[in-house]
This record gives structure tokens, C-alpha cells and sequence, in this order.
């Protein structure tokens, strides 16, 4: 597997906020968001080609529960299946990190889906088609919540975008509200909790939640956190 980097650190959005953790993050990326916070792994991707055998020294060594399987897009990734099926036999619990257009049948404990809505698209680039052809996918998303338990961890940089958020649910009545957070866009400590102010008070309104940026509040936006 193509590996940009492995790290134990704390689980930083989502449901398990706080929870220590394992991060394996993959290189490759279908999509291309002008928001990539890891553009090392998607505008200009860079790693290195690792065995599962080293993956699964290197994560056994931490001594951790919890591995967070993140990119980069990792369900690009074929061995993947292989990858958790012997994690899973190690009794981790497995979080991967994902835009929702790729399936495969991995092992997972959560899949933590975070959809692309239009505030997404790299605008005036060569990616902007093939990422608005690729975004939304329909039938995996639907696949992937029928599966797996979930969470959907939409980003969110202006009051307009969620609008966009009302109209993706209404295609999947089956998404149980409280499996919503909003997250905002930003990578500066300010930048995030000026948006998480009025974030909070529309998840409320809604029944959803808010996805901290706890890693980034923690460490600042660096890698290997």
C-alpha cells in the first residue's frame, strides 16, 4: 500500500472525539477538495509503498484499540480488505475515513462518511469535472449505511452550505439525525471556533451534532497528528 504516513495520536472529529488512536493514512485521492487539509496525500501525493506486515508491526506497537484508517481516499486501496480483516482478528476497532465513493468489503467498526457537497469543488482547476462527476455517489453511500454503523461528518464554510446539507439528507431518509455532525472548514484555531459559534446553535435546531477539530485545537494543523 501506497503509505503517507502512520501515527498514534487522538481521534480529532466525530463521534469518538478524544479517544487515543492509531492513524494509518493512505496516499491517492479521487477527488481533489480546494479544502484538502492534507494536499500531501491528494493535490500532491507523496509516501511510500509499505507491506501489511510492517503496517501491522508498526500498529502493534502502539499498543492501541482504536485505528483510524484515513487519506487520501483509503478505500482506493484493494488490499484494504486483507488489511482489516487482520486487524479485526487482532480485536481493533476500526474507523475509516471516507468521501463515500468507493466500496469494498472491508472490516469496519464506523465509517465515517464525509459526503462532498458543490462548496467542495475545485473551482477553475483541471479537477473541477472529474470532481464533480466523482462527489456524490448515490448507491455506495446508501450500500456503505446499510452496512456499517455510521456517522456522516459533512464540512461546512458558509451559512448557505447548509442547504445543501437539507437537500443530501432528503435523497436518504433513512439517516437517523443524530449520525449528522457539521464540522467547520478551517484550519486556524480562530478560524474554526468563529464558524463552530453559529454551527452549534443550526445542529441544534436540526437534532444534529457539531465535529470538533480537536487534533488541530491540540497541535495546530501539522502533520502527523
Amino acid at each position: 500500500m501506497w503509505i503517507s504516513e502512520v501515527f498514534h495520536s487522538v481521534q480529532g472529529e466525530g463521534r469518538y472525539t478524544g479517544v487515543p488512536s492509531s492513524f494509518v493514512r493512505t496516499s491517492g485521492c479521487n477527488l481533489r477538495c480546494w479544502f484538502c487539509d492534507t494536499p500531501y496525500t491528494s493535490w500532491e501525493p507523496e509516501g511510500i509503498e509499505r507491506s501489511l506486515e510492517e503496517l501491522v508491526a508498526e500498529i502493534t506497537g502502539f499498543d492501541c484499540e482504536h485505528v483510524v484508517i484515513t487519506g487520501g481516499e483509503p478505500l482506493l486501496v484493494p488490499d484494504m480488505v486483507p488489511f482489516t480483516q487482520q486487524l479485526r482478528s487482532m480485536g481493533h476497532f476500526i474507523t475509516f475515513e471516507t468521501a463515500g465513493t468507493v466500496l469494498r468489503d472491508v472490516e469496519a467498526d464506523l465509517m465515517s462518511i464525509s459526503p462532498k457537497l458543490a462548496n467542495s469543488t475545485p473551482v477553475g482547476t483541471p479537477w473541477e469535472s472529474r470532481h464533480d462527476a466523482r462527489r456524490h455517489r448515490p448507491e455506495v453511500i446508501r450500500e456503505m449505511i446499510r452496512r456499517f454503523p455510521y456517522q456522516l461528518k459533512f464540512v461546512i464554510d458558509q451559512p448557505s452550505d447548509l442547504n445543501d446539507v437539507e437537500q443530501w439528507l432528503k435523497e436518504f431518509p433513512e439517516v437517523v439525525a443524530e449520525n449528522v455532525f457539521l464540522m467547520p472548514q478551517g484550519t486556524e484555531i480562530q478560524e474554526l471556533r468563529s464558524k463552530e459559534g453559529w454551527l452549534a446553535e443550526e445542529a441544534d435546531s436540526r437534532g444534529w451534532q457539531i465535529s470538533p477539530r480537536k487534533h488541530i485545537e491540540l497541535f495546530g494543523n501539522t502533520r502527523g497528528t
